[in-house]
């Protein structure tokens, strides 16, 4: 029998819709506290949408029955932009692509990326000058673009680099309003956005696979960046490797997924950082005592408990990716209610990690609650920034050590202030969750 499931009144046409799109994060949330565990929201005519809540529910989605589901409107969406990899690929061909992809994100090629990380925060602040005014914002993206490029390529794209930045913030809104829209206008409808989405487009596919090409005909030179990897990868059943338009696709994959992320992750730590003093000091006197002025490198992070616990706090309260959706395919019972096919279920890392019944002063920002049991108490999926079961984010480890290395790397030489003492930074939930029209901060030198 399936369970009385409410939610807030629509418009006769839009229904939820509107509402949704004018502030996302605080309807959500506002939702969930006043329908309970499950929610029902109408986007447009026809398309039925489930909020989840119940941590176990969650798990049910993504793990022992995430057969019945794919990929909800929104990662679709992004085919035009990854094609057809291991984020938004399905079934047999996502496991294949995973498996082949796996080795390059082992930890211990990871660690080997570290020095990379420190060195580009390094170079980052070469030109920073105590007292001046900067996007924040901007210069993670900046940084998390270079590490990206030159783990994935053996190499730094500085030419263009601007370019490809701007490529990806196009594609990436592209994806955010076409996931969240009920008229679907072709890409072949000569419209502003369609334009501008397919000029950065070409742009993209056209750096990448000039560097495939060049990397194809240096065939026999051993590369241990990333697209060597990707290159050099067989598959363990028919010994068949990546065709270049897979190569591609995992590869923008990683680009768009893998600088994207950590630069809003960054850029949410500095501004908690300067609005909570007291947590900046124990920083302070961490990186003190542990690195002793010397740059920081992977053998350090264990060493560098705070740190870690200040990136896992960030990302509980705002986490890169804000929500997951799935498309149900078969009927499919979840916590006494039948889900139909063609009926999107919505799991939010934003509101569960925003739980009052998770998290005591869940809107308080107090890394030492990660420094107990906590994460083993708590169910789950009552806290997960990188997803998961099979489709949990293949990067974490490379994203967590990445802004580890960054924070110490920066934090060690600089404070950074908010331009305006009342200065109030709001979430954009685009894709992911960044801060909305930058973060001017001012500099410090220690």
């Amino acid at each position: 029998m399936n369970i009385t499931i409410t939610g807030p009144k629509g418009l006769p046409i839009s229904g939820n819709l509107m509402a949704f799109r004018r502030s996302p994060l605080q309807f959500i949330r506002e939702a969930a506290k006043e329908h309970g565990e499950v929610v029902h929201f109408r986007f447009g005519p026809s398309r039925h949408v489930y909020l989840l809540t119940n941590p176990d529910h969650i798990k049910e989605v993504l793990v022992s029955k995430q057969a019945h589901f794919r990929k909800g409107k929104g990662l679709q969406a992004a085919r035009p932009v990854v094609g057809d990899g291991i984020l938004t690929s399905e079934g047999k061909k996502h496991l294949r692509q995973r498996r082949l992809m796996q080795p390059a994100f082992h930890r211990e090629r990871i660690a080997s990326y570290g020095d990379v990380m420190v060195r580009q925060a390094v170079d980052l602040m070469s030109d920073w000058k105590t007292g001046e005014l900067r996007d924040i914002h901007s210069d993670m993206m900046k940084v998390t673009l270079a590490i990206i490029t030159e783990t994935m390529f053996g190499k730094t794209v500085k030419e263009g680099a601007d370019q490809i930045g701007h490529a990806i913030d196009v594609g990436l809104k592209y994806v955010a309003n076409k996931g969240s829209s009920f008229i679907d206008i072709p890409l072949s409808v000569p419209t502003k956005s369609n334009r501008e989405f397919l000029e950065s487009s070409e742009l993209l596919d056209k750096t990448i696979y000039s560097l495939i090409e060049a990397r194809r005909s240096s065939e026999g030179e051993e590369h241990k960046d990333l697209l060597g990897m990707l290159l050099a990868a067989r598959d363990e059943d028919d010994g068949e490797g990546m065709t270049d338009e897979q190569v591609r696709d995992e590869v923008m994959t990683i680009f768009v997924a893998g600088h994207e992320t950590t630069a809003n992750t960054m850029s949410w730590i500095f501004y908690l950082l300067a609005t909570h003093p007291e947590v900046e000091k124990k920083l302070h006197d961490e990186l003190s005592t542990v690195l002793c002025e010397k740059l920081p490198t992977v053998e350090d992070l264990p060493q560098l408990k705070y740190t870690n616990l200040i990136v896992q706090e960030t990302l509980r309260l705002y986490p890169a990716a804000w929500t997951i959706n799935r498309e149900v395919v078969d009927e499919v019972e979840i916590g006494g209610h039948t889900y139909k096919p063609g009926e999107t279920l919505m799991m939010s890392q934003y509101v569960m990690h925003r739980d009052p019944r998770y998290y005591e002063q869940a809107e308080q920002f107090i890394p030492e609650r990660f420094d107990s049991d906590l994460l083993k108490r708590n169910p789950a999926y009552a806290y997960f920034p990188f997803g998961g079961g099979p489709r949990v984010c293949i990067g974490n480890n490379f994203a967590l050590m990445e802004a580890a290395l960054l924070l110490a790397t920066i934090a060690q030489r600089y404070r950074l202030r908010l331009a305006e003492p009342n200065q109030v930074v709001e979430p954009e939930p685009l894709v992911t969750l960044r801060p909305k029209n930058g973060l001017p901060m001012r500099l410090e030198k220690r």
